[in-house]
């Protein structure tokens, strides 16, 4: 294509060199269609599709991160993760206090268990999220909770991050496991695999002590999970669970819960509005 310039002046050298002056209308006509039928030199080279919402703080968020604008070739369509039915089982090899070690979902059973998906080791926001999930790992435990994270990068990758200062963007000791998913399977399996980048979007997933799927967030890469939301998600589903009471928007341990039926959930209502 011509740059949107030249196309312009040629548009502008036709009218000059008209024997009998075009009407208005024409002559209008005939410009618009010169400015915008053809993309501008700038254009021209990326394409309006192109879009940079990808890059952060001048760099690409992760390799190739730009040219994904209209990725659809994720895994979530090949999910075996279901709301309310047995979550799809795992096992691998991970991380625990410094050590390989054997890993697999019946390890949790009788357990609430987070298991979370992140893109890749020695990058950017993962860190934030696994040290922060580590450092309140009791908080989890008080409730019979776990918490796993898995990423497709091998456990020997896994444990060179571990060994890695904190101020150096490494993690430092953590206290929950770091799972290796090298073939991709378990994040293929969870909805999660990014086929063009080669790893995983932050999925995370809540599976309760009788292994059922109970909740799933999906972020897209460049924005970190909530440890309070994910905690709270954990207590609500277990009072439900303890005590058949739906629990409304914004639910925290002590406040009103909404009895399940037409009439019980007038004292919710009534007490509310």
């Amino acid at each position: 294509m011509e740059p949107r310039a030249s196309v312009c002046r040629a548009a502008r050298r036709r009218l000059a060199t008209q024997r009998r002056p075009l009407p208005a209308v024409g002559r209008l006509a005939l410009l618009l269609l010169a400015m915008i039928s053809v993309p501008d030199e700038a254009e021209a080279g990326q394409g309006w599709g192109d879009e940079k919402c990808h890059y952060y703080a001048g760099g690409e968020v992760y390799p190739g991160e730009a040219g994904r604008a209209h990725v659809t070739d994720h895994s979530l369509h090949l999910s075996k993760a279901k709301i309310s039915k047995p979550a799809p089982e795992w096992e691998g090899t991970a991380v625990i206090n410094g050590e390989f070690k054997e890993l697999k979902l019946s390890d949790y059973e009788g357990k609430y268990l987070v298991f979370f998906f992140y893109p890749l080791d020695f990058t950017f926001v993962c860190p934030t999220e696994i040290i922060a999930f580590s450092d309140r790992i009791e908080e989890f435990r008080a409730v019979n909770a776990e918490v796993v994270a898995c990423s497709v990068d091998s456990q020997f990758t896994h444990l060179a991050w571990i060994n890695t200062q904190r101020k150096q963007g490494g993690l430092g000791p953590v206290k929950i496991p770091l799972l290796s998913d090298l073939t991709h399977q378990i994040s293929k399996d969870y909805g999660v695999y990014l086929e063009d980048q080669g790893h995983a979007l932050r999925g995370l997933f809540i599976i309760d002590d009788k292994k059922i799927l109970r909740q799933i967030t999906m972020n897209d890469l460049p924005v970190g999970r909530s440890v309070d939301e994910t905690i709270r998600l954990v207590q609500a589903f277990q009072y439900t669970d303890k005590h058949g009471e739906v629990c409304p928007a914004g639910w925290r341990p002590g406040s009103e819960t909404i009895i399940p039926d037409p009439a019980g959930k007038l004292k919710y209502f009534g007490k509310m509005n």
